[in-house]
């Protein structure tokens, strides 16, 4: 009769461990995640505008291609080169920039806006972020909450099991 209650409370603990941990990723949706920096600025431009392609933490040359202007390569030691996008990119239009450092590509998308670059009436004025990088440790997207609530839930429950595998008969069913 204990052998149940043990087994049965050590099942409930793990059931409640199980549905409280955050599910892991196996497989990278995008391949945007990397142990370089990277960016592009500005992100929305028209045909014939200049871009700044940046990267940061790259110990090797960096090589940047897109289907929108020629390859570039930032040198070690470099963080941005300056390169013209093609002037018959298709306006509207969305076109991945890819950036490889070592043997780690990442990507981003490089925005095609209407109008000439020597026109900013015709296309928006791009609004700069930064680098969006420091994503994908252990507390990515999550918030002390959280991580708070998901603590006290595991630590609940592994107290009830406690609790009901230590718990003895009464006597009402002996």
């Amino acid at each position: 009769m204990r052998a149940i209650r043990v087994a049965s409370a050590a099942l409930l603990g793990v059931t409640a461990l199980t549905l409280t941990a955050p599910a892991a990723q196996a497989v990278v949706a995008d391949n945007s995640v990397t142990s370089f920096g990277f960016s592009v600025v500005p992100s929305t431009v028209a045909a014939g505008g200049e871009v700044t392609l940046r990267v940061d933490n790259c110990n090797d040359d960096t090589r940047v291609s897109s289907g929108v202007f020629d390859t570039v390569t930032i040198p070690k030691g470099h963080s941005s080169r300056t390169t013209k996008v093609d002037w018959d990119a298709k306006p509207g239009a969305a076109y991945r920039v890819t950036f490889t450092c070592g043997g780690e590509s990442g990507h981003t998308d490089l925005t095609i806006a209407g109008g000439h670059p020597s026109d900013p009436t015709h296309y928006p004025l791009p609004v700069q972020r930064g680098v969006h990088a420091g994503e994908g440790g252990t507390v990515a997207g999550f918030d002390l909450g959280e991580i708070g609530l998901g603590a006290a839930l595991i630590a609940g429950s592994l107290t009830v099991a406690y609790h009901f595998s230590r718990r003895r008969p009464s006597d009402d069913n002996a």
